[in-house]
């Protein structure tokens, strides 16, 4: 019976991969919905609305981090617990569990099984899943491990915690953080830490790890000993397009924070220009999906908000903890028009010709990022009574699995809260099962349609 019930998962499983996914996570927050509405999850005696715990499990889930009540005071050492293994657990990913787990019963996976699982880890082959998530496992627990020490002994020795203290805050900063969460146990975040490089370095060393993505850190990892002997990298061109893409928006995104907030009294205006430029850093990093702020976002000029918009939108690496339409999704789309500016017949990245299917699979996802965006802006101006800027900030960030807020969400009505919810889902799920989907339903043509060329522009 049971190798019965196995068989019919697996069934399933390789036949609606993409729909799989989708009911996995969706079990997991209704799961930490219950838990987190049950009266032990909260700090003061009473069940937690069903609402506030249904946002809050999504949120951690779709690894976001947009709160509607304070997470360190809300709620009890139960209830953060339950938080902290829903933002593990959705961090690692469901599908990734699950394709472990369908490893481990049968020995082996059906193609179409791998071939979800590649979608969704960007392995570099099929015959690599087993190594590619035992690989995720390890990483993430030694970037955890090694954060968590720095943080510990910083709470401990620099502010004097005790160790018991130290060690819960370390741990659950260091897990949000990897996990590009940003639930933090402080009501302000981390501004406490604005001008604590110990402290917020480590934790954008974590950012930055989880969300450039598991196969580019294995990978890197797995070249390190070949460029010792050999000097040459051999990176693939995912790997090279991440890594660049990504540095490349942490150096942009640092010197316009510093550049439009130098002067502001409410951010940056009263630091030393040293914590200005750690400050910058911070917050660009912070851009790659993690949601944790040293300084007061709700203040910030509007300018500095449109900019944190954009780089929330394009998010971080595929197939790692962060959000967004993904860097490499915006490398292609940028490769696709300088070509088309330069006049070339082809996109073409460092030497390497890019695949028609993977431009059209790049234009569907960023077009259908917007499209929701917009919709879901549409929908909170109408229930909720809010200038445009915070609103649209808040639908980017909840998109983009961001969590950085300028304060408008702990005041959404239930419409909103329930719009919000929504848009977190798709925007943790949307990009990497479509890309699956996409994949998996893609075919040739055995006859060309006529050409005809519209007027464009």
């Amino acid at each position: 019976m049971a190798g019965r019930a196995t068989r019919a998962w697996q069934s399933v499983f390789a036949a609606h991969p993409a729909r799989t996914v989708v009911v996995a996570f969706a079990a997991v927050i209704l799961g930490g919905t219950l838990l987190l509405a049950l009266p032990v999850s909260s700090a003061e005696s009473g069940a937690t609305g069903v609402v506030t715990a249904l946002f809050t499990a999504t949120s951690a889930v779709c690894v976001t981090g947009l709160a509607v009540v304070d997470t360190g005071t809300y709620w009890s050492g139960f209830g953060q617990g339950v938080i902290l293994a829903l933002i593990q657990v959705g961090g690692f990913g469901i599908m990734a569990l699950a394709s472990l787990l369908a490893l481990l019963v049968s020995g082996r996976m059906r193609l179409r099984l791998q071939l979800t699982a590649q979608a969704e880890t960007k392995s570099l082959g099929i015959g690599d899943v087993r190594r590619v998530l035992l690989g995720v496992a390890g990483t993430t627990l030694a970037v955890e491990l090694a954060v968590a020490a720095c943080l510990a002994l910083r709470f401990r020795f620099g502010y004097g915690q005790s160790v018991p203290d130290a060690a819960y805050s370390a741990v659950f900063h260091a897990v949000s953080a990897f996990n590009n969460a940003g639930f933090g146990l402080h009501a302000d975040s981390l501004t406490r830490y604005a001008t604590d490089p110990w402290v917020t370095l480590p934790v954008s060393a974590a950012v930055i790890l989880g969300g450039i993505g598991f196969p580019v850190l294995l990978e890197v990892l797995r070249h390190r000993k070949r460029y010792r002997t050999t000097g040459r990298r051999g990176w693939s061109l995912h790997t090279k397009l991440t890594v660049l893409t990504t540095a490349a928006l942490l150096v942009i995104g640092t010197a316009l924070t510093c550049l439009l907030e130098w002067g502001n009294p409410g951010t940056l205006g009263p630091l030393h220009w040293g914590d200005k430029l750690l400050n910058g850093f911070f917050h660009s990093a912070m851009t790659r999906t993690a949601g944790f702020n040293a300084v007061d976002v709700g203040a910030m000029e509007a300018s500095t908000l449109l900019m944190t918009c954009t780089l929330m939108f394009i998010g971080g690496g595929s197939a790692g903890t962060a959000g967004g339409i993904k860097v490499g999704t915006f490398a292609v789309l940028a490769a696709a028009m300088v070509a088309e500016v330069r006049g070339e017949p082809n996109s073409t990245i460092m030497g390497r010709r890019l695949a028609p299917h993977a431009l059209r699979q790049a234009l569907t996802v960023a077009l259908l990022g917007v499209g929701f965006v917009m919709a879901a802006t549409l929908a909170l101006l109408v229930v909720v009574d809010a200038p445009m800027e915070p609103v649209l900030f808040e639908a980017v960030s909840a998109f983009g699995t961001v969590g950085l807020s300028t304060g408008l969400t702990p005041h959404l009505p239930v419409s909103g809260e329930l719009i919000v919810i929504l848009l977190m889902f798709v925007g943790r799920l949307g990009p990497v099962t479509l890309v699956s989907a996409l994949a998996l339903r893609e075919r040739t043509r055995r006859y060309e349609l006529p050409e005809e060329r519209p007027v464009i522009g």
